[in-house]
């Protein structure tokens, strides 16, 4: 497949994470735990049959650690979508960048750049607009926000976690441990918070099988590839279009609209994250 598409294929796949949040009448932590799980039934046969799963201890350790991380950035990003509107906590998750940045800074005393700090300023002021000056000084926001929040940072620290291990591990073996892990410590979540594993409608059902076959295995394979291809400053741009693509979705099913003010400030978070991604160009 072109790497292009594939990029295309799984920024859509993901953009349609929100929806089926918002269409299933399930609490958050179940619904994450569903997600991974009917990912990784239909990811293992193939892996089993087709891929050498044999992983050194370290590797194998990363695996596990990046999962638990994932599956309480899953957690918390369902909670936003569940407590906000599905554009909102997806643009606010997608403050990623900015979290990896700092925490590079802080942890391998890497500096970021001009352009990080920059963009960054960027986007904090995009926030701003968004979120209003006025509920910012009073701390008068949404819990989804907040939770969105928590899911950005959660992101950056798998990110950081999982770095180098996907040049030396297959991607799907990687996967293999990875989601099992994951889906394995929101069961354990789910069942120690007594929600409802069982009892659902067919309909939430098919929403739960779509969510993990649609959103989280196929897109996230598609994404994958393209990282192998293409460069992988240009892949995460161009995952920052995940936030249009849920916008439209959302104006088209579940009839969200944004105001002036969400555009606006949307657009100044956007441009802020796609700001940290600029190199400097090389004087000739």
């Amino acid at each position: 497949m072109n790497p292009k598409t594939s990029l295309a294929i799984g920024i859509i796949c993901i953009a349609f994470s929100p929806i089926f949040i918002k269409l299933m009448p399930l609490a958050a932590i179940p619904a994450a735990f569903y997600r991974l799980l009917f990912a990784w039934l239909f990811l293992a046969p193939y892996c089993l049959l087709a891929k050498n799963l044999r992983i050194g201890k370290k590797d194998l350790l990363i695996a596990t650690v990046a999962g638990l991380v994932f599956a309480l950035d899953i957690a918390s990003w369902n909670m936003a979508i569940q407590q906000s509107t599905a554009t909102i906590a997806t643009l606010i998750a997608n403050l990623t960048p900015l979290w990896v940045g700092l925490l590079t800074l802080v942890l391998y005393k890497k500096q970021p750049g001009a352009s990080f700090w920059l963009g960054a300023l960027i986007a904090l002021c995009g926030m701003v607009v968004l979120l209003g000056l006025g509920n910012l000084l009073s701390l008068r926001l949404n819990p989804g926000i907040l939770f969105a929040a928590m899911s950005s940072v959660f992101y950056a620290i798998y990110i950081l976690t999982t770095r180098g291990i996907l040049q030396r591990v297959d991607t799907l073996v990687f996967m293999f441990y990875n989601m099992l892990a994951a889906a394995l410590f929101l069961g354990l979540l789910s069942l120690g918070s007594h929600a409802a594993l069982t009892g659902f409608s067919a309909r939430t059902w098919l929403l739960l099988i779509g969510l993990g076959l649609l959103c989280q295995l196929l897109g996230w394979i598609t994404i994958n590839y393209a990282i192998r291809h293409i460069d992988s400053t240009q892949v995460s741009i161009a995952l920052l279009s995940q936030t249009v693509a849920t916008g439209l979705l959302a104006w088209w099913i579940l009839g969200e609209a944004v105001n002036i003010r969400e555009i606006l400030g949307g657009m100044l978070v956007l441009a802020g994250i796609g700001f940290t991604f600029l190199k400097r160009c090389p004087r000739g």
